[in-house]
């Protein structure tokens, strides 16, 4: 079992700049791609941006330019450097991770609970 913990969410101006990270800790044997998805009222759930354990990239075209992610492979942590944040960056972002389970030979996906991003015009 795998239990990712997300923090760093708050309320922040049009703007301005956020940082999230997400540490994944448990009975972990290989943690492969994370990433990061948002999820505003009355929307559905979005990604934002996923890393690979080998540091490749993927971000939505929204955020582009805009927000980085990073992870550290030592600490099964990944992170999302948010800057320029505008109102409709506003959600819960949540965390995931996919976790190589030998046994099954196969990935489970794993969820953090989220955490609120308010973006204030």
């Amino acid at each position: 079992q795998v239990r990712l913990v997300e923090s760093g969410g708050g309320l922040v101006q049009a703007g301005g700049s956020l940082g999230l990270s997400c540490a994944a800790s448990g009975s972990i044997v290989r943690i492969d791609t994370m990433g990061w998805y948002r999820q505003a009222p009355g929307a559905q759930r979005d990604l934002v941006a996923t890393v690979t354990r080998g540091g490749n990239t993927n971000y939505a075209d929204s955020v582009k330019g805009r927000f980085t992610i990073s992870r550290d492979n030592a600490k099964n942590t990944v992170y999302l450097q948010m800057n320029s944040l505008k109102p409709e960056d506003t959600a819960v972002y949540s965390c995931n991770a996919d976790h190589f389970e030998p046994w099954r030979r196969a990935s489970t996906t794993y969820w953090g609970q989220g955490t609120q991003v308010t973006v204030s015009s």
